[in-house]
């Protein structure tokens, strides 16, 4: 019998999920903000020791834990095995954050708030498997409004697409999407009121 080939939604779906995990999603933020608000010398003594002591030990971290099959996949789509992500990711930002305290004495706001962001995600995977993809790119929509509206609005369209590729793809259920959704918008919501605040 022959194998049923993906469809053509299904492929596309397919690339739109791998392409916006949450992961890159915060890289194209971290660059666009720190070209935006700072010389080219200090966007890259920003985004450094981000990509050092965050993103590329989490790339690792996937890696390895599929090669020797700890998890399934790169999205972590079993519940179990997204516990020790989380860890992991949360293991990752405090050590940043902690980082960035002692070297340059301030709090990484956009930091912080990832940080609650996955707490929340965490506490969630015990009762339900919100959808990251979904939570991280509402997230990345606020973090973009908080310094262009017209990117956040932009971003906020692919977020959605994102959900419904994740259902499409059979990774979440709609009831997943729209928790993952539901924490995103509160999280987002409390950034972007405390950010307001922060400036004036």
């Amino acid at each position: 019998m022959e194998e049923k080939q993906p469809s053509f939604i299904h492929k596309i779906s397919r690339i739109i999920s791998d392409f916006f995990n949450p992961l890159i999603s915060l890289v194209i933020f971290f660059i666009y903000m720190s070209f935006k608000n700072y010389a080219v010398k200090d966007s890259l003594l920003y985004f450094v020791p981000i990509l050092l002591m965050i993103i590329l030990p989490i790339i690792i971290w996937l890696v390895w834990n599929v090669k020797t099959g700890r998890y399934t996949n790169m999205d972590v789509s079993d519940r179990r095995q997204r516990k020790s992500l989380y860890f992991f990711i949360a293991g990752c930002v405090i050590s940043y954050l902690l980082f960035n305290y002692f070297e340059n004495g301030y709090v990484d706001f956009v930091m912080l708030f990832i940080f609650i962001l996955l707490l929340t995600m965490q506490i969630s995977n015990y009762f339900i498997k919100s959808s990251m993809h979904t939570a991280f790119n509402i997230f990345v929509a606020a973090l973009f409004f908080a310094i262009d509206k017209y990117m956040g609005l932009l971003w906020l369209g692919i977020a959605v697409l994102v959900g419904i590729t994740r259902i499409i793809l059979k990774r979440h259920t709609p009831k997943e999407v729209f928790m993952g959704a539901g924490i995103a918008f509160v999280v987002s919501f409390l950034y972007l009121y405390c950010n307001i605040q922060f400036q004036h």
